[in-house]
């Protein structure tokens, strides 16, 4: 996997949910949305409401917004 600005390598892992391709060390799954936590420590986390997440504003963060930061650029949001 190739970053798709820099063309930079970037170490890759596969979704425990969907199988997809995705960033090593990313919280998220880009596909399914399933949070790719060590699975030995946290449980699946079936509550999560995929339909009405709310994504990072920055065009390159793949990020979610919980608690009006992003999870995984730190970007803080304001609420509407």
């Amino acid at each position: 996997m190739k970053c798709p600005f820099c063309d930079k390598e970037i170490h890759e892992s596969t979704c425990h949910k969907c199988g997809e391709t995705i960033p090593q060390g990313a919280k998220y799954c880009m596909e399914c949305g399933a949070s790719i936590a060590d699975l030995s420590t946290e449980p699946d986390d079936d509550d999560f409401d995929f339909e009405n997440r709310v994504l990072c504003p920055d065009g390159a963060c793949t990020g979610i917004i919980e608690n009006g930061r992003c999870t995984e650029c730190g970007r803080q949001v304001k609420e509407d």
